[in-house]
């Protein structure tokens, strides 16, 4: 869809901080993250719900959150990792997206459902991007 803003995220037609890729999908930084690492998986093609992914999309963006979930604990050692996918009229993208995101003691859930990003003294999303992309390489060559 050329007006779908997930699909442009996702086929790199708008500027992001890609983390990983394969030919399914991609994995970027949150432009709004709630803590450093937060990364959004999005498949190149258009989907709106999860029910709408087929087997093959939908392995690809679990084995991406497993990667990327490795990577973000090696990196910046949270107390957690939240996965979530918000769908139907909560999705604000239109576009299936899954989201990866380190927590920490103390933050309750309901905090990253509120207006205003958590953390505004985030390291640059340039920083970031480069070491998320190290944590992935060294997650895959070690197997």
């Amino acid at each position: 869809m050329t007006d779908c803003l997930g699909c442009m995220l996702a086929n790199k037609k708008q500027e992001i901080f890609v983390i990983f890729e394969n030919d399914h999908i991609t994995c970027f930084l949150d432009h709004e993250p709630f803590n450093n690492g937060h990364v959004l998986i999005l498949p190149k093609r258009h989907y709106e719900d999860v029910d709408d992914l087929d087997v093959e999309v939908a392995y690809s963006i679990m084995d991406a959150s497993r990667l990327i979930s490795k990577a973000i604990k090696r990196l910046y050692a949270p107390d957690g990792i939240t996965i979530c996918q918000n769908g139907g009229v909560f999705s604000e993208l239109n576009h299936y997206h899954m989201h990866v995101v380190p927590r920490y003691e103390g933050q309750q859930f309901a905090e990253f459902y509120q207006d205003e990003p958590l953390v505004r003294n985030l390291e640059s999303m340039q920083t970031v991007t480069a070491k998320l992309r190290d944590s992935v390489r060294n997650v895959i060559a070690e197997g």
